[in-house]
C-alpha cells in the first residue's frame, strides 16, 4: 500500500484509501460501501484509476467482485498484487 501510493504521489496523482477507523465495540472497520476498492486514484491528464491490492495469494471477496464489475467497464480498475508492481510503476508514470 505505502509503495503504491508513494509511486502515486511522485507522478501527480491525488489518491483516497479509506482508513479503518475504531467502532464503539473497539473493533476496526472502514466506513463506507463493503468492497469498496482499496485505492482511487486520479490525475487530470493519466486518467482515473481504482485498485484492490492483495497479497500474492490473497482473493477478492463477493462484494469486492461486485464492485469490479459495476466499475471495470466505465473506468480503469484492477487487482494489483505485489508481483505487478513493474506494470504499476509504469502505469502511474505513464500519460
Amino acid at each position: 500500500m505505502a509503495q503504491v501510493k508513494a509511486l502515486a504521489y511522485i507522478h501527480g496523482w491525488v489518491v483516497h484509501h479509506s482508513q479503518p477507523s475504531m467502532t464503539r465495540t473497539g473493533r476496526y472497520m472502514t466506513m463506507g460501501s463493503v468492497g469498496f476498492p482499496d485505492l482511487v486514484m486520479a490525475h487530470r491528464d493519466k486518467g482515473l484509476i481504482f485498485a484492490e491490492l492483495k497479497t500474492e495469494k490473497g482473493k477478492t471477496t463477493v462484494a469486492q467482485d461486485y464492485w469490479r464489475s459495476s466499475l471495470e467497464r466505465h473506468v480503469e480498475y484492477y487487482v494489483w498484487r505485489p508481483s505487478d508492481f513493474d506494470f504499476i510503476a509504469q502505469r502511474l508514470a505513464s500519460c
